[in-house]
């Protein structure tokens, strides 16, 4: 589909298009905002604590000064003694200050870490899983996976820079550069000078650094969606020996991973040359510069030893903006790979005044329905009357439109004109998660959580009661089979349910369409992956499970759907022939055609 992301297995890597800066931090503003209140306390928090730890340095300031003072007799021992009780009473409440504004610091961010991260998962979490059909099936879902979590460890990071980073540097640099100024202009302008070309110096080597991470993480993303996608298909790997294939086309994968990486990393030895040359020369400067000073008898001892530990202390903090500035950009990275699915709206959208819908007859309408398929057309004022309780089914070749009609129904696409309507009710005016909650389903291909049997089953109805699911696994016929498994129905199914056969989960299947007992059922292909006999066993649950139900089935084996009420042969998403089965194998036409090639087999997709 058009603007969709669409992943080609062991495709080469290429750049992201450019980091929307503005658009990400806004996104990540949203997040922060609720929390304003904690912000403003960690920034008050961390002015204290680097106010004190300026403080330090005056307290050794002062006791040097007297020291000197008191060591030339110019201050009394006694009055020496209680300056020096004092600074060490000063010194003990700013130690206990710092420890507990340190505590408060780390429980604060904490605070804001987590929460903002719990509601970042949750709103793309939930976006993602209501975004359309399409969205899905045009995306890979290791790629989905590792932009979450990418975003959810983006989400830390800046944080962690914001609270441990930002606030203390340009906190620590205001109270320094203040103070130095005071003491000794030309000092200060120095060491405001060092900091501020360090920092302009670390964002220059950040932004030559943003294209090679956006192409290891776009490599990266490519790397874990088709290691998803070789998992997932590990049985075919398997059957056809392609296991040492596999290993050397991932291994490409990785070596590209590798490459992007390297490339990426290799921008921290710029960077790390650059700070120790700025650094080097801020620091001969704030050497000479104040000893100048010193020698003309403008400032102190003490103020000398004031100016070179406040100097020495930030450089903590410029070092760690150094390395926070990187972890912003790959932050920012991050936060565009995973931000830009909150541009994508979901194709099927639900009306303001939508309202959910309640089935209790089960009556369905496709009227005179137009639906193109990309730019195939296939539908053009389609029509189809199903009654209440009646059972149809769809029969075509591949192609005809039969999956089609239930993707309409289910409103995973939405008709382009003409109307679906449920007992008397457009779906389209309807919410279209409460369409599909009202309807079930037993697919071709049971597809099951990896968790037990029983929450399997619980996942159509999670409000039944317990006696209900062991009815409808009695019903299914399924309680002759768990008996066997030493958990019963407890017992976990694996990944897509692995562990259980194709005849198993198909009665996981049944079981879990009873459970959710609504008054419209579809088969698509139920039993055709089936062998005989459990084909035959399944049919025989199924013709219990259609009673009183509306039914729509779809079917290659033209013998299961002999008992329908009415078969509607489908050709190019035309209505080539309608009627039940014994009036159609008398009549000239495709359904004839097919029961002969059949003759009670199967139509190959």
């Amino acid at each position: 589909m058009e603007g969709a992301e669409v992943y080609k297995p062991f495709m080469k890597t290429k750049t992201n298009k450019s980091v929307d800066f503005k658009y990400n931090l806004q996104v990540y503003w949203s997040f922060l905002r609720p929390y304003g209140f904690l912000i403003a306390l960690l920034v008050f928090i961390v002015l204290a604590k680097e106010v004190a730890r300026l403080t330090d340095k005056f307290l050794f300031k002062i006791i040097i000064d007297q020291g000197t003072l008191y060591a030339t007799d110019a201050l009394p021992r006694g009055i020496f003694i209680t300056v020096l009780s004092t600074v060490a009473g000063a010194y003990l409440l700013t130690t206990l200050g710092k420890s507990a504004g340190n505590w408060m610091q780390i429980h604060l961010i904490n605070k804001i870490d987590s929460s903002i991260m719990l509601d970042m998962k949750q709103r793309f979490f939930n976006h993602l899983v209501h975004l359309s059909h399409n969205f899905h099936i045009t995306h890979k879902t290791g790629s989905l996976i590792a932009r979450l979590g990418r975003g959810a460890g983006a989400m830390e990071r800046m944080t962690d820079f914001i609270g441990f980073n930002i606030f203390p540097l340009i906190l620590q640099l205001i109270v320094v550069s203040t103070t130095l100024l005071y003491f000794d202009k030309t000092t200060g302008i120095v060491i405001t000078s060092t900091t501020i070309v360090f920092v302009a110096y670390t964002l220059y080597i950040q932004k030559l650094e943003k294209p090679a991470n956006d192409a290891y993480n776009k490599a990266e993303d490519i790397e874990k969606a088709n290691i998803g996608d070789i998992l997932t298909n590990i049985d075919s790997i398997k059957y056809y020996g392609k296991e040492s294939y596999i290993n050397r086309k991932y291994t490409d994968l990785a070596e590209a991973s590798r490459k992007c990486m390297i490339k990426f990393w290799d921008y921290g030895r710029w960077r790390d040359a650059g700070h120790n040359l700025i650094l080097a020369l801020g620091t001969f400067l704030v050497i000479i510069t104040p000893i100048k000073q010193f020698l003309a008898g403008n400032i102190t001892v003490g103020t000398l030893v004031l100016i070179y530990t406040a100097y020495l202390d930030l450089f903590g903090n410029i070092y760690g903006f150094s390395y926070g500035i990187r972890g912003f950009y790959r932050s920012m990275t991050d936060f565009n790979d995973l931000f830009q699915y909150g541009k994508i709206h979901n194709e099927i959208e639900d009306k303001p005044n939508a309202k959910n819908i309640h089935i209790p007859e089960g009556s369905v309408l496709f009227n005179a329905i137009d639906f193109n398929y990309g730019k195939r057309k296939l539908f053009k004022k389609f029509t189809l009357e199903i009654a209440k309780n009646e059972k149809v089914a769809l029969v075509g070749h591949s192609g005809s439109g039969k999956s089609t009609l239930i993707k309409l129904l289910y409103r995973l696409y939405d008709v382009d004109k003409g109307s679906i309507v449920i007992d008397n009710q457009d779906i389209r005016n309807c919410r279209q998660e409460s369409v599909r909650s009202e309807l079930s389903i037993v697919p071709q291909e049971c597809v099951l959580f990896d968790d037990t049997i029983y929450n399997n089953i619980l996942f159509s109805n999670p409000s039944a009661k317990r006696e209900d699911v062991m009815q409808a696994i009695k019903f299914a016929q399924l309680d002759r089979i768990i008996n066997e498994f030493p958990n019963k129905e407890d017992t976990i199914v694996g990944q897509r349910g692995i562990k259980l056969s194709g005849g198993e989960k198909q009665r996981v299947s049944i079981a879990r369409a009873i459970l959710a007992n609504k008054k419209i059922l579809v088969l698509d292909e139920a039993t055709s992956s089936l062998d005989s006999q459990t084909e035959h066993d399944i049919q025989r649950d199924l013709q219990k499970l259609l009673e009183n139900r509306t039914s729509i089935i779809i079917a290659h084996r033209l013998s299961t759907i002999m008992r329908a009420d009415k078969i509607v042969v489908l050709d190019k998403g035309k209505i080539v022939q309608i009627g039940a089965h014994r009036e159609l194998i008398k009549k000239p036409g495709l359904y004839k055609q097919l029961w002969n090639l059949q003759k009670g087999g199967y139509i190959g997709e």
